[in-house]
């Protein structure tokens, strides 16, 4: 008997992994060393957690959108339903028992925001996920501005006013905290995409009547990415209410739905690495305006459609891709390691 072909077998433990497993410390080690010795200015330091946040709306909707090829226009409902319910949580905990670690706290309100978004997401997914196209879009459109008039008109979420008050965790622990939460987020999406379960969902998105026809169940894979998606969306929303101290049911509009979709096509449909690179690049971008006042949003409008118009050429896409191939740098590694 021959000896087995394993060449094409995913394994996490190969080489390529490790070698970005090591990055992934050192410039944890070098941006801790630098947020924890108060280096940089206060609002550069809300900044790095912001980037986590979009990082992680970006990749799980990336899922839904590029990976399973269903437009969703609701991502902002299912992160906002993970930071209103870990608020309450953590306001309600605290009433009752103020001498909890903030750590133990927030780990708690991670699990609840998390689980809450995933519910949401099946109790929307099951009768939605029948549904294609625009069909789909408008309906997650819905569902967000349902959070949003919900959130509006609920006692327990303070109306228009929004929740105040939430705990927060120190600058550096709150970067380590969302620093774990991002890196989490792409591991499990990475690695799905790259199992069994993720090569049914894009055969899905691919052909979905050949997928049928090879015993697949649609509903079943549909389902599973569009609640992944809704899952780390709310754990999005945990991190974002623990940063601000406070969040408002306005944050839940289609608006910031349409931000994450732009960083998602921005970055390229169905690539994870594309969308941590938007996401870097569209939440510092209005930082860099900043000192434009008035002329702010007009210049980000001016350079975003530029973007896309880039975003769409032949030959930016070549050099982007060319680009994306050697992050890692260790290309024969990876190869060999995959």
């Amino acid at each position: 008997m021959g000896r087995k072909n394993t060449s094409n077998k995913y394994t996490l433990l190969n080489k390529a992994n490790l070698i970005r497993l090591i990055g992934i410390i050192l410039a944890y080690v070098c941006i801790y060393t630098v947020v924890s010795q108060d280096l940089l200015l206060r609002q550069y330091r809300s900044i790095l957690v912001l980037t986590a946040v979009n990082i992680i709306l970006a990749v799980s909707l990336n899922l839904v959108t590029g990976f399973l090829g269903e437009l969703s226009l609701g991502h902002a409902g299912f992160m906002m339903v993970g930071a209103y319910a870990s608020a309450i949580f953590t306001n309600a905990v605290l009433a009752s028992n103020p001498d909890m670690s903030p750590v133990l706290l927030v780990v708690a309100a991670v699990l609840i925001g998390g689980t809450c978004a995933a519910i949401s997401g099946v109790i929307i997914g099951i009768p939605v996920l029948r549904l294609q196209g625009d069909y789909l879009a408008i309906v997650t459109l819905a569902f967000g501005e349902i959070i949003r008039s919900v959130c509006e008109n609920l006692k327990i979420t303070n109306g228009a006013g929004g929740l105040s008050g939430i705990e927060k965790l120190t600058n550096y622990k709150h970067f380590t905290f969302a620093f774990v939460l991002m890196i989490l987020s792409i591991l499990v999406i990475s690695n799905l995409i790259k199992s069994k379960h993720g090569r049914a969902i894009l055969s899905v998105r691919d052909n979905h009547i050949a997928a049928q026809s090879m015993g697949i169940p649609l509903s079943r894979f549909k389902l599973l990415a569009f609640v992944l998606g809704a899952f780390f969306a709310g754990i999005a929303g945990v991190i974002h209410a623990h940063n601000q101290g406070s969040i408002f049911p306005m944050e839940a509009g289609y608006n910031r739905s349409i931000d994450i979709l732009v960083i998602v096509v921005l970055g390229g449909m169905g690539s994870i690495k594309g969308s941590i690179i938007a996401a870097v690049i569209l939440t510092i971008l209005p930082e860099l305006l900043r000192d434009a006042a008035d002329f702010r949003q007009l210049l980000y409008a001016v350079v975003l459609i530029v973007l896309m118009i880039a975003n769409s050429s032949e030959k930016f896409v070549l050099f982007k891709n060319r680009l994306l191939s050697r992050l890692p740098k260790f290309k024969k590694l990876q190869k060999k390691g995959e």
